[in-house]
C-alpha cells in the first residue's frame, strides 16, 4: 500500500524531519566535502543514528536517509571499491531503521503512527557538489543519468526503505528519468520534491503545472512538490502546484538563509516567518506533508508537531 496514503487516511498530516547536516555539524562534523554528510558514514555513522533518533523524538513521522549524496561514484573517488560504496549506500537506510525502531520500541505512542524510512535519491548535481541541483542545467545525456540513479535506487530499495525520496531535482530532465527507472520497480513508491526558481518553476524554468501532469498518471508517485527552498516561496507554490495535480503536496524549505554554492555557506539570517508559524497556512493552502530542508533543527520539527498533536 502507498505508505504516504496509509498515514494520511488516519492523521491529517505527515511530519517530515529536518536537516542532516546541519545537527551532524552541531555536532563538530566537518562537512566540506564532496561527499558532504556522506563523509559522516565512513567516520562516525553513529552520529546519524542519533540525529534519525532526536528527529523521531521531535515528533517527526519520516526520516529521510543520509544518502542524499552517497553514491558509487562518488565513493570510488574517495578510493572505496564498488562492493564497499553498496554498502555504505545501504548503511543509510539501516541506520534509520534501527533509530525508527529503537524510538518505536521506547516510546510508542497511540497518537502517531509509526514512523517511515525515506531513502534520499538526491540528484546528479549533488554529486557533481558545485550547486548544480539549484540550476539543472547539467548537458548530460538520459543515458548517464539512468545509469548513475539505477544502481542506487535498487541497492536503498534492497536496503527495506519505506519509501524513496527524489529531491531537489532541478530539471524536468532528470524528473522523467528518475519516474521510469521507478517503474522498474513495481510496489515499490518514491516522492518527487523539486528545487524552485520561483512560485511557479522549478530550477531549470519548467513550470510546476508540467511537472504536475508529468507524475499524475504514475501511481507509484505518492506525493509531489518542493525542498530546499526559501520559506518567502512556498505558500504560492502550493497554492499553484495544487491546482494541477490530485497528489499530496510535500514542502519542507530551509530556514530562510541564502546557499552560496561556489564557496558553499550560508548568508542572512533565519526567516521570522518559522516552519512552525507557517506550518498551518502551507496545510490549508494544499500540503499535507511538512517538514524542513538545510538548516533546520529538531527543535523547529518539535515545533512544527506541537501544533498539530
Amino acid at each position: 500500500m502507498n505508505p504516504i496514503d496509509a498515514i494520511i487516511q488516519e492523521h491529517s498530516l505527515v511530519i517530515l524531519d529536518g536537516a542532516m547536516a546541519t545537527e551532524l555539524e552541531s555536532q563538530g562534523c566537518n562537512l566540506d566535502d564532496p561527499l558532504w554528510s556522506a563523509r559522516v558514514l565512513l567516520e562516525n555513522p553513529q552520529l546519524i543514528y542519533q540525529v534519525h533518533l532526536d528527529y523521531f523524538r521531535a515528533g517527526a513521522d519520516c526520516a529521510i536517509t543520509a544518502s542524499y549524496q552517497a553514491t558509487v561514484e562518488g565513493f570510488i573517488k574517495r578510493g572505496l571499491q564498488e562492493e564497499e560504496a553498496l554498502k555504505l549506500i545501504k548503511k543509510t537506510v539501516v541506520l534509520a531503521k534501527r533509530a525508527r525502531d529503537d524510538f518505536w520500541h521506547e516510546e510508542q505512542q497511540l497518537d502517531r503512527p509509526k514512523p517511515l524510512v525515506a531513502a534520499s535519491v538526491g540528484p546528479y548535481g549533488a554529486f557533481l557538489a558545485d550547486g548544480s541541483e539549484y540550476v539543472g542545467n547539467y548537458g548530460v545525456s538520459d543515458k548517464i543519468l539512468r545509469s548513475f540513479h539505477r544502481q542506487r535506487m535498487a541497492v536503498l530499495i534492497e536496503a527495506g526503505a519505506d519509501i524513496l525520496a527524489f529531491e531537489t531535482i532541478p530539471s524536468l530532465q532528470e524528473a522523467k528519468i528518475l519516474i521510469s527507472l521507478l517503474q522498474e520497480f513495481p510496489g515499490t513508491y518514491a516522492w518527487l520534491s523539486f528545487s524552485l526558481k520561483d512560485e511557479r518553476s522549478i530550477s531549470d524554468g519548467t513550470l510546476l503545472q508540467e511537472c504536475a501532469e508529468l507524475t499524475e498518471k504514475c501511481e507509484q508517485i505518492a506525493a509531489i512538490g518542493f525542498n530546499c527552498a526559501p520559506l518567502d516561496y512556498v505558500t504560492g507554490a502550493i497554492s499553484y502546484l495544487s491546482n494541477y495535480t490530485e497528489k499530496p503536496i510535500i514542502v519542507y524549505p530551509n530556514s530562510g538563509e541564502t546557499y552560496d554554492p561556489e564557496t558553499k555557506t550560508w548568508h542572512g539570517q533565519e526567516s521570522c516567518n518559522t516552519l512552525e508559524s507557517k506550518s498551518k497556512e502551507w496545510y490549508e493552502a494544499g500540503a499535507r506533508l511538512i517538514g524542513g530542508c538545510c538548516r533546520t533543527s529538531p527543535k523547529d520539527i518539535e515545533a512544527v508537531a506541537g501544533k498539530w498533536r
